[in-house]
């Protein structure tokens, strides 16, 4: 089996870009009513990059096979977004490796604490992320598509 590398990358990268679209076409194909990413709270570039936060690529022989970043804005509060992985690279623990990452990095940044949201049509991601100490939280945003929201302090 190929290894799979974490990098840090600008989210605006061909690679990052590739699988942010792939992760939209995949939501748009769980969502019961589909997913358009112009509705979303979309991140942007600034939040996902230093200082304020991070974006990552895997990569397996070359091929771009998942992305997650954090979105910073200063304070102690960061937020994960976006994390996809390619089906092909499944079942190998790579979300996980891109949690730890973005603990990390936002300790490393001053943050205490970190936010995500995920939909109910992502019982994957739900388990993910009640397995990992995150706890559910009431609703922190006005995006229209999650419907779960965790927390977890660091």
């Amino acid at each position: 089996m190929t290894e799979i590398t974490l990098t840090l990358t600008p989210p605006d990268t061909p690679d990052a870009l590739f699988c942010l679209q792939s992760y939209y076409a995949e939501l748009a194909a769980r969502f019961p009513g589909g997913f358009d990413v112009a509705l979303s709270a979309d991140p942007d570039r600034a939040a996902l990059s230093p200082p304020l936060g991070a974006f990552w690529v895997a990569r397996a022989a070359g091929e771009a096979m998942g992305c997650c970043g954090l979105k910073g804005n200063g304070s102690e509060v960061g937020e994960v977004k976006r994390l996809w992985v390619s089906p092909d690279a499944r079942g190998q623990g790579l979300a996980r490796r891109f949690m730890a990452a973005c603990e990390a990095e936002a300790r490393r940044l001053g943050m205490t604490r970190l936010r995500l949201d995920t939909n109910s049509a992502l019982p994957e991601a739900v388990a993910l992320y009640r397995n990992s100490g995150w706890r559910e939280i009431p609703r922190f945003n006005a995006d229209p598509y999650p419907d779960v929201f965790f927390e977890k302090d660091l």
